[in-house]
């Protein structure tokens, strides 16, 4: 991991264009007001990616998965937010099970390590990702990442 300030701004973006013709399906909502994340660029891409083609594998026709990021105390959340038929609470800690995927019949389109991979570079990254239900129906992916802080850097400024 290669660990340094990484702007959403520029992140999101990149994330969003690496889906090819899935991005026209995503909605970026994110501000440009948000403090930078500490994070490996690449790695965050690469997560964001995966939770943004899952939010369309499972989104209907014509209703556009919308990513969104907030800061809160020393932390910045992105929201990946669909409006498929969501996970049953019960079930969250089981998608990111290595080789597991709820409700696929379809074994052709990976081997299911995505999410548990998504998981473990978040977690390796200082973060957490988490699912949430989506209000009025869906499942909201929840990535936490610490916020960078100039002063804790030890930077001067």
């Amino acid at each position: 991991l290669t660990l340094q300030p990484v702007a959403l701004e520029e992140v999101i973006p990149r994330s969003i264009d690496d889906l090819g013709p899935l991005r026209d399906r995503v909605e970026g909502d994110v501000s440009v007001d948000l403090p930078e994340v500490v994070a490996d660029s690449a790695l965050l891409e690469r997560i964001l990616v995966n939770v943004m083609s899952n939010a369309v594998r499972y989104s209907p026709a014509g209703k556009k998965v919308l990513i969104t990021a907030s800061s809160y105390g020393g932390h910045v959340e992105i929201r990946v937010v669909d409006r498929g038929p969501g996970i049953p609470a019960e079930a969250h800690d089981r998608v990111f099970m290595p080789f597991q995927r709820l409700g696929d019949r379809d074994n052709h389109t990976g081997v299911g390590l995505g999410l548990a991979l998504s998981r473990g570079l978040a977690e390796a990254m200082g973060g957490t990702l988490t699912p949430d239900e989506t209000p009025g129906g869906g499942l909201t992916m929840v990535l936490t990442l610490p916020a960078f802080s100039r002063a804790s850097s030890g930077a001067q400024g």
